[in-house]
């Protein structure tokens, strides 16, 4: 098992590799309230036309979050074809809580999609009871780079859920990237689902991958 210093730094490392793509445009909205801005028409209930667009698109792999999976949560989900799940080792520990942590959540899970042909990850956070939106929140809040964020409240599987996109800077490419995350509570817990990548284009490369995991999200 990697050390969680290293089960984080490869996506780090791939922006200096030279690995790069075009194509970093704003992110489509979710319809709510965007934090710290007035919206600038009314909210509506629509999907954004590249999460109606990614649904159906990922062809399922394996599950993630069960029993005899590659990490224990409270929630399980399935993964898209190809995208390798590692448990982070020793994510407790306070030497690596810069890597860790952010806000209440701690990581736990990484599902690497280089094998499926995408830079990038989806990682799984857990923070203690309460309500979705709160951790969500807070997770935000510690993401200091993050500008046009926006929530609204969705299902993930059966369960209510609460899901964020925003952009954060790209200091090595220079343009913004999109990202995004969907959070539900469980009785044993919160759960955070956070979706990143090296830079837009690929972000929404691996949308598919990310609507497989929210349309199959069970709590256990």
């Amino acid at each position: 098992m990697e050390h969680p210093i290293r089960i984080m730094a490869p996506a780090a490392a791939l922006l200096v590799s030279g690995v790069l793509t075009a194509g970093c445009a704003a992110p489509e909205p979710l319809p709510e309230v965007t934090q710290g801005a007035r919206p600038t028409s009314a909210p509506s209930t629509a999907e954004p036309q590249a999460s109606k667009d990614a649904k159906a698109a990922a062809p399922s792999g394996a599950s993630l979050g069960g029993p005899g999976t590659a990490c224990a949560l409270p929630v399980s989900f399935a993964l898209a074809e190809k995208w390798k799940a590692e448990a982070v080792e020793d994510p407790e520990n306070p030497e690596f809580a810069a890597l860790t942590r952010q806000g209440p959540a701690t990581v736990r899970c990484e599902v690497d999609a280089k094998p499926a042909g995408h830079i990038g990850y989806l990682r799984v956070w857990t923070a203690g009871k309460g309500p979705a939106r709160a951790a969500l929140e807070g997770f935000m809040k510690a993401e200091e780079k993050a500008t046009a964020v926006t929530y609204r409240e969705t299902k993930a599987g059966a369960l209510p859920a609460t899901e964020v996109t925003y952009t954060v800077a790209n200091e090595l490419v220079g343009d913004p990237k999109d990202e995004r995350a969907f959070a539900v509570s469980t009785p044993k817990g919160t759960v955070i689902v956070h979706l990143g990548g090296l830079d837009t284009a690929e972000h929404r490369a691996m949308l598919p991958a990310y609507e497989l995991a929210k349309s199959t999200a069970k709590a256990l």
